[in-house]
């Protein structure tokens, strides 16, 4: 039987194939290194190309860990995660077998690492909407002392597994606990079926808020959330709409979903998140799900510092909207806009070959510190391939205002 196409670009999964084919990427095609461990031909070796690397990982962890080398197991089983997680994802069928058995895995490396790392690492169920949970990976610094904390939002292809790594946890290095959710339609809520629509992300974030606020080891007057990619929007949605978040950062952009990242990049995009929403239907999609999706209106309800970051020529977040999305804040504010750069928050040769989460948790812990931040904070940053960083002398008046595109 020929299954009905989902959306109306199905059809060009040819150009997707062919693309992953010469690019070794299923999406940010800009970027100059590939996303799978080896060559796929087409998109339905995902799966095969990312288990195969996932079990290398797994035994070469497994290997480790038996010897007591429990750093080197720790690595390995952040690299077997990540792969499990990979090649689970492009498996857009509820309840499908292959999907489980990976999913699975995912599960069981994690509790693997559990054992291995160097700082406790647990999991958490917050209460949501009728006993359904929302899960949560909560990585303690070591002491588990009163602390502020991150809760990290990840975007549209991750999961509550992709940060932080065990083995270089960004957080745990600047006195941080950081918290991961799998929000609506991520990772385990998705074969949960608690689905990406509505409002439903922002009240399971402010379900973790909450919870976090009941622990010891959490100062409640530091709360922090980080959203990357799709997360980005959430994180923003979700600072408007709960004020107990004393900071906010937007990074690897995507502040205007209904009109870029499903109508203008990859296919691969709204096939994706139909699958996280739960449906079937292009048109319904449209009008019940995606026309919802804005920030106009919600921007100026943010009270505590926020921090945007951006690529100058980032394919799902036109550097107008980042400006735009900037304009309309009213609390204290940053802007980074990361000269030549795309949809890419790792190894960027603008801050020194470095990943941008190190550059973020330093920026918190000085807005959380209250230091460099009035209340009047303003200021955009144009951080330079070959230049000194975002506190170096990169202060920018961007050449166009809200509304005009950027060339």
């Amino acid at each position: 039987m020929i299954r009905k196409l989902r959306t109306r670009r199905d059809d060009q999964q040819w150009m997707l194939d062919l693309a992953l084919n010469m690019r070794g990427r299923v999406q940010n095609f800009e970027g100059d290194f590939q996303d799978v461990p080896k060559r796929a031909r087409n998109y339905r070796m995902m799966p095969k190309v990312w288990r195969e690397a996932a079990e290398r990982h797994e035994a070469l962890a497994r290997g480790a860990e038996s010897r007591g080398a429990r750093a080197t197991a720790t690595a390995h089983y952040d690299n077997a995660i990540e792969a499990y997680r990979c090649a689970q994802h492009p498996i857009y069928y509820d309840d499908h077998p292959v999907k489980k058995y990976l999913y699975g895995k995912l599960d069981e490396m994690v509790d693997r690492r559990c054992r291995v790392a160097s700082y406790p690492i647990e999991r958490v169920d917050v209460p949501f909407d009728g006993g359904k949970p929302i899960s949560c990976l909560f990585h303690l610094l070591p002491d588990r002392r009163r602390a502020p904390v991150v809760l990290y939002m990840a975007g549209m292809d991750q999961s509550k597994e992709v940060f932080p790594r065990a083995n270089h946890n960004v957080g745990l290095e600047r006195g941080f606990h950081v918290i991961s959710m799998d929000g609506p339609g991520q990772g385990s809520s998705n074969l949960k079926k608690i689905r990406a629509v509505e409002e439903n992300y922002e009240r399971a974030g402010a379900a973790v808020i909450s919870y976090l606020c009941r622990l010891r080891e959490v100062d409640p007057a530091k709360i922090a959330i980080y959203g990357t990619s799709f997360g980005s929007y959430w994180s923003l949605r979700l600072a408007s709409h709960d004020q107990r978040i004393a900071a906010v950062v937007s990074a690897i952009a995507c502040l205007d979903p209904k009109h870029t990242i499903f109508s203008q990049s990859s296919p691969r995009f709204k096939q994706m998140f139909m699958y996280m929403a739960g449906y079937d239907d292009e048109d319904r999609f449209d009008a019940e799900v995606v026309s919802g999706m804005t920030l106009d209106g919600y921007l100026e309800k943010i009270r505590c510092p926020t921090l945007l970051s951006t690529g100058e020529y980032d394919p799902l977040s036109p550097l107008e909207d980042a400006i735009a999305a900037f304009d309309a804040l009213k609390a204290p504010k940053e802007l980074w806009v990361f000269e030549n750069q795309f949809h890419q928050l790792k190894s960027l040769p603008n801050l020194g070959g470095l990943d941008g989460h190190e550059y973020v948790f330093d920026w918190l812990s000085m807005a959380l510190n209250g230091k460099g931040l009035s209340k009047r904070h303003s200021r955009i940053a144009y951080i330079r391939e070959n230049g000194d960083g975002p506190w170096g002398a990169c202060e920018w008046t961007p050449p166009i205002k809200a509304g005009q595109a950027y060339f």
